[in-house]
């Protein structure tokens, strides 16, 4: 599965999250980093959902960068 992560640049770290998964966050020195700690954060996720007997959400969200006049 492919789940779309939120990257946002804070002034000393990035911080990410998934918005198909509540609470599903980390954060890193850059943005390498923080994009593996997602993918194992979002890992940990859905094993501990599965394990809880909860359902397992679908991806849906997606992202689109769009040109704009500066």
């Amino acid at each position: 599965m492919k789940y779309t992560i939120v990257i946002e640049k804070a002034p000393k770290n990035y911080a990410a999250y998934a918005p198909d998964l509540p609470g599903c966050v980390a954060t890193a020195g850059t943005r390498d980093e923080v994009v593996e700690l997602m993918r194992e954060a979002i890992e940990f996720h859905l094993e501990g959902l599965r394990r809880d007997g909860d359902p397992v959400p679908p991806p849906q969200t997606t992202a689109v960068q769009v040109d704009v006049a500066a």
